[in-house]
């Protein structure tokens, strides 16, 4: 061996290195350094194999270029060969040399195979029968990590010099050992950063899944909201006309904003669950309803009785009481109506009207109940004020409550060392209930202060919201009705009107719908009652539109 070679071969050993530790895909990786190995030896062909848990060695690349024969790893061919079992009845497989090396940690080196007479070589002589193949020198090397743990097998056969098979000579077994213990590094950096992105995924989901589990009435939304927003990103990457037609994201940009839709009610976990779950207006542990439903019948037996007493006086006096008894007809039926419409209004909705949360006024002002004999009104102030909540179940100092959340998420993504290529997770999951105008929250953005990725958070949040079928407040809604409701939000300039045109454009809507709807929700949609929607053919862009970053 010359010292050429040897400073060849050194120096492809620090180009290797250099390569290894730069690959991120563990298939290319261990192909690599198959690759790899096979040109500093000079050897025919070899095979790469990994450790399985249950200590059997697994093929994952095989070459032979004088079979032509390439399969595994990243080619299309797999490779049929079963999985070889390190032991044998607690003892090292001597049935197969790479599971007797990794076995024993020994490295092997073989000048012809065929005369190894401490191995049992018969499969690899029925292979070459198959072939017409020569398996002469043989290189076994297992390759272990930092700790001394077992990860794979190199295997290299027929080292060649001048078209001649040779042995493989000490200063190759020793380049090649190098390079194995190099290679070992690198794919015990690669398995550890896959491990701990696999860690960090999981987490990601098992905070998302505490935060459904601790209200019952959104449970699902953390797991919908990231499906929906990668769907929406898959459709701006294919829209090809406006605004987004450039716009692209690669898998490193999706795996960002897939981390940010998994955490981006991250805050809730903080919110307590009195507001979450606040199903009706009057609910706190629990719905203050059926009270005022008592204090309705105890106000009943209150005028019936004073009715009652009134009807023995006239009949004392010989009057008429037909005239007291249909006052106390009207007098109990109205206090019915009252407590139906009490109980409707308790439900909330998407308004109530003036004059319905002045009525609720007005019953207070005019029943009264007398408890442990004090005289008080039918409803508290509270009551009152909770019964006259315009839209939905919550007060303003709750939905201020709500709102906190992303004050909450925003402080907690912001708070993690999240390496490079997810810094601008807490952006993406900060902005999905800003608006374009400026009138969302928490931070008040408009439409340029805001990343494409954030604002197509916000649409994900949005139509999902629309659609859910586990809120206390409102039934789930069609899908013409959401569609609508978000076409007047794009004219309002409260969700981006080019994602909106792209997620209506790709029909996002109904790869959702199939997937998370219920089939009664699915209802026709008319494109053209969309408001402010256009198709594609009649759309006109202004000439200076252009993409925000």
């Amino acid at each position: 061996m010359t010292n050429d070679f040897s400073q060849s071969a050194l120096e492809h050993l620090i180009d290797i290195g250099v390569e290894l530790s730069t690959e991120h895909d563990t298939t290319k990786l261990l192909e690599h350094i198959l690759v790899s190995a096979k040109q500093l030896s000079q050897s025919d062909g070899g095979t790469i194999y990994s450790i399985t848990d249950s200590r059997t060695l697994k093929f994952e690349t095989l070459l032979n270029d004088t079979l032509n024969m390439y399969m595994g790893g990243t080619s299309d061919k797999p490779i049929p060969f079963p999985e070889i079992p390190m032991y044998v009845d607690g003892q090292p497989n001597y049935n197969a040399l790479v599971a007797y090396a990794a076995a024993t940690d020994q490295v092997i080196n073989i000048s012809d195979a065929y005369e190894a007479g401490d191995f049992d070589m018969s499969a690899a002589r029925r292979m070459d029968e198959k072939t017409g193949y020569r398996t002469k020198s043989v290189l076994t090397i297992p390759m272990k990590n930092h700790e001394k743990e077992l990860i794979g097998v190199l295997q290299l056969i027929n080292a060649q010099r001048d078209g001649e098979i040779i042995d493989f000579e000490p200063q190759v077994e020793t380049i090649i050992r190098s390079l194995t213990s190099m290679a070992a590094v690198a794919l015990t950096n690669r398995q550890l950063i896959d491990g701990m992105e696999e860690l960090f995924q999981s987490l990601t989901r098992l905070i998302a899944r505490a935060i459904d589990e601790k209200s019952p009435y959104t449970g699902g939304h953390c797991n919908r909201v990231p499906e929906l927003t990668m769907m929406v990103a898959e459709a701006v990457c294919h829209q090809n006309i406006g605004p987004l037609a450039d716009f692209y994201m690669d898998e490193k940009d999706k795996y960002e904003l897939s981390v940010a839709g998994w955490l981006h009610d991250c805050g809730k976990i903080a919110t307590p669950e009195y507001v979450m779950d606040k199903a009706t207006k009057l609910e706190t542990i629990h719905d203050r309803i059926s009270l005022v439903e008592c204090r309705i019948e105890l106000a009943k037996m209150e005028i019936t009785c004073q009715h009652q007493k009134q009807i023995i006086d006239k009949i004392k006096a010989g009057e008429d009481i037909k005239s007291v008894e249909k006052g106390l007809t009207e007098t109990l039926a109205q206090l019915d109506d009252d407590r139906e419409f009490l109980c409707k209004a308790n439900v909330g909705g998407e308004f109530m009207k003036p004059e319905d949360q002045q009525r609720v006024r007005n019953i207070a002002d005019k029943h009264h109940v007398t408890i442990s004999g004090i005289k008080q009104p039918l409803l508290s102030e509270n009551e009152i004020y909770n019964l006259s909540i315009a839209k939905g179940t919550l007060t303003p100092e709750e939905r201020e409550i709500i709102n906190n959340h992303m004050v909450v998420t925003i402080d907690m993504l912001e708070s993690l060392p999240f390496p490079k290529h997810l810094r601008k997770v807490p952006e993406y999951a900060g902005g999905h209930h800003e608006k374009m105008d400026g009138t969302g929250y928490p931070r008040k953005l408009k439409k340029e202060d805001m990343s494409v990725p954030a604002r197509m958070m916000a649409i994900a949040d949005i139509f999902e919201a629309l659609t859910a079928a586990d809120r206390p407040y409102k039934p789930p809604k069609k899908l013409s009705e959401c569609l609508r409701i978000m076409g007047f939000m794009k004219l309002d300039s409260h969700i981006d009107p080019d994602l909106f045109d792209a997620f209506v454009d790709q029909k996002v809507y109904m790869d959702y719908a199939y997937q998370y709807l219920q089939p009664d929700q699915i209802d026709d949609v008319d494109l053209a009652k969309i408001p402010g929607y256009v198709i594609p053919e009649e759309r006109v862009y202004e000439p200076e539109a252009v993409l925000e970053n």
